[in-house]
């Protein structure tokens, strides 16, 4: 079902509530079966913006418990200003709302978070984060990729780590950010990890407290990226590399790429981005994998996904994919990169349940950016996305520069510590 929009300027710009019912096996032992899980979409505008200059790029979010209205959540979003030249991105911004979304703060920069100056006069900054709470230290870990950009905006990649893993740490008591740090990582026996991209990825906090952090990787003579899952401590303070599962190679094109993980019943799922297409596998433990196999729906035909992520929105009682695909009459779009779509995992299969599958976010005429997904609490789920525009004039099939959220708000507690 696709929505369709009543306004390009109203802030909350679907008025009335779509409900999608998501058929989900339950199979616990010692519970019944429950009703499949259904949730109402609600589609709202976070920010909007034109200018000729710029457009809003990965906006995401973490939700901190008891800080906002209400004893609601704080919400912390980071994005990035998509400047002139190909993936130049500004320093990183962050807006934050007390209410659920209803109102946000305008988009600051912090002096910690803004580009730097390198040993070469080159510009040094950090792209495709990914924000997310830990409980234990209660902080928010935003981890990224370090980049190396000159005077043009292009990026340089002519010295070991040009790519490389960094974090910064929100404090939400003082509403305090610290500078971006490197997280340590070897370069490895063979040198394998000349550059490491943790770039647009989901990561797992782990009950100890520790972290699993997929990034894609590659050696000092380039060709394709490979990927691997990092387990790292971090104690509120300082992260630190532990060891790395399973190398997962693809020779085909730029490889694999932009990895996310999520844990659904006991069981890790990771899925991959690839130029042609996108591919699935799974693990029992986070850092060792079955063979990849290429995303398809239930029917067998390819899910279409290519050259673009997809990331897991995960309830205790169904497992599901967001992804944007050929063969939507969206053609016109670069890589078929709108509209986003959302439908249920087969996680047995590891198939995308073609009947499940509904309108996240709308085809307005451009193509949406590099988006993220947040559980904000036992009953919503959230995925952000903003219209990549950047001529300063709205578009005739009304993209005006927005950021989405899309509000997932589910019929029964996602019970997430089961």
């Amino acid at each position: 079902m696709v929505l369709s929009l009543s306004s390009v300027h109203s802030r909350s710009i679907i008025s009335r509530t779509a409900i999608f019912l998501i058929a989900t096996s339950l199979s616990n032992f010692g519970r019944a079966a429950e009703p499949p899980v259904e949730f109402q979409l609600h589609l709202d505008v976070a920010h909007q913006e034109l200018s000729p200059n710029y457009c809003w790029f990965h906006p995401r979010a973490a939700a901190v418990p008891g800080l906002g209205e209400k004893d609601d959540p704080l919400v912390v979003l980071t994005l990035q200003k998509h400047l002139g030249a190909s993936d130049h991105y500004s320093g990183l911004y962050y807006m934050t709302s007390r209410n659920l979304g209803r109102t946000w703060t305008k988009p600051v920069l912090p002096k910690q978070l803004e580009w730097r100056q390198g040993e070469d006069q080159e510009t040094i900054g950090v792209c495709d984060v990914t924000p997310g709470w830990h409980a234990r230290s209660e902080r928010v870990l935003a981890i990224g990729v370090q980049l190396r950009y000159n005077d043009a905006g292009v990026q340089l990649m002519d010295k070991p780590r040009s790519y490389d893993a960094v974090y910064a740490v929100f404090d939400p008591e003082t509403d305090a950010w610290t500078k971006w740090k490197t997280l340590g990582m070897p370069m490895g026996n063979e040198g394998q990890f000349h550059h490491i991209a943790p770039g647009c990825v989901q990561w797992l906090v782990q009950s100890d407290g520790s972290i699993l952090l997929p990034l894609y990787y590659q050696g000092r003579d380039g060709g394709p990226y490979s990927v691997t899952v990092v387990h790292a401590t971090f104690d509120g303070v300082t992260m630190k590399y532990v060891t790395h599962g399973d190398e997962l190679h693809l020779n085909e094109v730029r490889g694999l790429v932009e990895p996310s993980l999520t844990r659904f019943r006991g069981r890790y799922y990771l899925t991959l981005r690839n130029d042609k297409r996108g591919y699935v596998t799974s693990s029992d433990d986070g850092l060792h994998f079955d063979v990849i196999k290429p995303w398809t729906f239930d029917d067998g035909s390819e899910l279409g996904s290519y050259n673009t992520q997809q990331h897991w929105v995960t309830h205790s009682d169904g497992l599901f994919l967001s992804y944007t695909r050929r063969g939507a009459k969206n053609d016109h779009i670069m890589r078929n990169r709108a509209p986003l779509f959302i439908a249920r995992v087969d996680p047995e299969r590891m198939t995308v349940i073609r009947e499940s599958e509904t309108v996240l976010m709308p085809e307005r005429g451009v193509m949406l950016g590099n988006f993220g997904v947040v559980t904000i609490n036992d009953h919503e789920s959230w995925v952000t996305d903003s219209e990549f525009i950047a001529e300063g004039d709205p578009h005739e099939r009304g993209a005006d520069g927005s950021t989405f959220v899309a509000r997932l708000k589910w019929s029964r507690p996602n019970r997430r510590n089961e």
